[in-house]
Parts: structure tokens; sequence; C-alpha cells
């Protein structure tokens, strides 16, 4: 553990082991490693005191320190070099989840987001499919909340344009009453062939807030924007 100890102050002192543990985080321990070994070999080139006639002290001073790099390096089995490359590595966090309400009755989609922030999620709106559609490429939800009956572009339709980049795409609609068979017929095909989950106004939000915790636990979703 001493040794440990020492090649993480020496590592720490040349500036490497910062970007190290950034690269063990993005690409893994080996390509870690490589670039700490690399580095290192790069960095006895450059303060080689030959190189540096002007400042042959300093050059020699940090050329002893690369040296007790290059000691510990060989005591130092690859599995130890591992843990101290990923100690003090941060936890990743845990995004919420993220859900779009699609809702062009006001009241109504400021109260579904309202209740939607207080439970944990992040939450954004929009007032019909056309704003719908380009929130969802910048937001990137997990889930779409959305009306079936809207202006400029129904919720169907919507769903349909979201399919062609994430045909995985969770989504809950919320029908009303409207006399449209063929809509009707349109969103019965819609849940039957994918899946979705459909509330019927009036509902509670116990059953709301319940359907949508499970529907987000399930495991069913290609996590496209990772």
């Amino acid at each position: 553990m001493k040794k440990i100890v020492e090649l993480e102050k020496e590592l720490i002192a040349l500036g490497l082991l910062e970007k190290a543990r950034e690269i063990y985080s993005e690409l893994g321990p080996d390509a870690a490693l490589s670039y700490v070994q690399s580095s290192y070999h790069l960095l006895s080139k450059v303060y080689h005191p030959d190189k540096n006639p002007n400042n042959v002290e300093k050059a020699k001073h940090l050329q002893q320190r690369l040296n007790k790099i290059s000691d510990l390096f060989a005591e130092i089995d690859k599995e130890e070099l591992f843990y101290l490359l990923r100690k003090g590595l941060k936890k990743p966090e845990h995004r919420k989840k993220r859900i779009l309400i699609v809702e062009d009755e006001f009241g109504l989609k400021e109260t579904f987001r309202d209740i939607f922030i207080m439970e944990g999620y992040e939450v954004r709106v929009a007032v019909d499919g056309e704003e719908g559609l380009r929130i969802f490429q910048e937001f990137k939800p997990d889930l779409i909340f959305t009306d079936v009956v809207m202006p400029k572009m129904s919720g169907l339709e919507l769903i349909n344009k979201v399919r062609e980049s994430n045909p995985q795409i969770k989504v809950i609609y919320i029908s009303g009453f409207f006399g449209i068979k063929r809509i009707k017929r349109d969103l019965d095909e819609d849940i039957l062939k994918y899946g979705y989950h459909c509330l019927s106004k009036p509902f509670k939000i116990s059953a709301m807030l319940e359907l949508v915790e499970t529907y987000l636990k399930e495991n069913n979703q290609i996590d496209l924007y990772a």
C-alpha cells in the first residue's frame, strides 16, 4: 500500500492522475494505464538533462522522480495499478426520468407538470404535436404523456414521427370523449400494436402516477440517448 501511495503522489505532481482517471471512466482501465505509461516515456525524453542544458539541475531532479515512477511501476502489479486509477472516481449520478407532456388544455398540462415535478421527474410541456416533436428532439424524454386530439398535429401523428428516431419510445395516451370513429380506431390500433397505455379522462391522479412509475421501471426500452 505504501508504494501505491508514493506512486499516487508522483502522478499527481506530474499532472497525470486526473487525466488518467478521466480516461478510465470513459475508456476503461487498459486505456488509462496506457496513457500513464506513454506519458511517462514522453516526459522522460522531455526532461532528460541532455535536452535541457540551461536547466540541468532541475531536469536531473525531474528525471529522478520519473525513474522513481519507473521503479514503482515495476514493483506494483497490474490490478493494484487499476485500483489506483479508479480510486477517487466519482460515481455516476442517476439522471431523473424525463417526461414530455403534450396537452393543449392549459390548466390541465400545468397541473400534470406540477404533479410530475413534485414526484421527482424532469418535465417539459408542449401545447400541440408540432411543439411536442421539437421538444422531444432536444429533451430526449423517457416517456411521452400526450393527448390524442390536438391542433396542428395530433398525438397519434406526433408518436408516428417520434418512432422514426426512437422506435422503443414509451407512450401514455390521454383520451377524452370524441366522436370521430377514425381517430378512435387508429388509437386502438396503435395501443394494440405497440403496447402503449391509455388513460381515459377523467382519471385519478393516483392511478396516473402508479401507471407512470410502473411503466418507467419496465426494461423494454432501449436507451438510444446514452
